[in-house]
């Protein structure tokens, strides 16, 4: 008789990862890349120094924000992402600029690459939503030859889209046991802790984004309730409880407002690289 086991952990896990995927298919991401982070790619590109012949990995890649901008510098690059729908717009905005680069779909939590495949590896507020960040880390840099160049940007707990995170919990399911909080990956101390002694020559500096997108928190909270997969997700799980819904709309717009000044907004993110042990 052949006797089917299953493994409730890696049952549990494969479900968390297709949720995690079908909340960045939600809304329209490639919308938030263009409209309001299109310069985190170009910074985050020139941070790696990437240059002609690099054999480059972007992880968590997205709508190609940062992969397309280091194709650009004759760099070989492959974008991994888990999730299809957004790989599909990068390869077709890649294709309408005449661009050549690899796209893969693949979980930043198990990166289907040998060790020590790339040059340089970079992730662009991207990684950070990897539920699990030891596992993502060591991914990082498993892949990454010695002396490689490895360059992220994450949003800082602290910041905007930190406190956005903190806004939306409350009206969120809790996530599973075990599960990071993305903006973890903007805090110092948590990064030193993952990258341990993997990496060499660690550098990481918070810097401001200027976003002059949104005149009003009110105009703020429809963008990102349209485009933005997590803050879709929130409220697509409260659809049948309009009280709650009023509360998350005054609590998004409340904090928008108070970031703005003169439609303008300023959003902390943390840049760090570092190369490979």
């Amino acid at each position: 008789m052949d006797i089917t086991t299953t493994n409730p952990q890696a049952e549990a896990d494969r479900a968390l990862k297709a949720k995690h995927r079908a909340v960045w298919a939600l809304g329209d991401y490639a919308a938030v890349a263009r409209e309001v982070i299109p310069e985190l790619g170009r910074l985050l590109v020139a941070a790696a120094q990437i240059k002609p012949g690099d054999r480059v990995l972007d992880v968590a890649a997205g709508t190609g924000n940062a992969a397309i901008q280091a194709a650009r510098t004759g760099a070989s690059v492959v974008a991994s992402d888990l999730t299809p729908e957004l790989l599909e717009i990068a390869r077709r905005d890649a294709a309408a600029d005449g661009i050549n680069l690899e796209f893969d779909e693949a979980d930043a939590e198990a990166l289907p690459y040998a060790d020590d495949s790339f040059d340089v590896v970079l992730s662009c507020v991207g990684v950070m939503f990897a539920p699990h960040h030891d596992q993502a880390a060591h991914e990082l840099t498993r892949v990454l030859r010695p002396s490689g160049r490895l360059a992220l940007i994450n949003w800082t707990p602290e910041g905007f889209v930190g406190e956005l995170f903190a806004t939306m919990r409350p009206f969120m399911p809790a996530p599973p046991a075990g599960v990071q909080p993305p903006p973890l990956w903007g805090d110092e101390a948590h990064v030193r802790d993952l990258l341990n002694d993997t990496v060499t020559d660690l550098a990481m500096e918070r810097r401001q984004l200027e976003v002059d997108r949104f005149a009003t928190g009110e105009e703020f909270r429809d963008f990102f309730r349209d485009f933005y997969g997590p803050t879709a997700a929130a409220y697509r799980s409260l659809a049948e409880d309009m009280a709650r819904l009023a509360a998350l709309d005054a609590a998004i717009v409340a904090l928008a407002e108070r970031h703005l000044n003169d439609g303008v907004m300023n959003w902390e993110y943390l840049l760090i690289t570092a190369h490979a042990v």
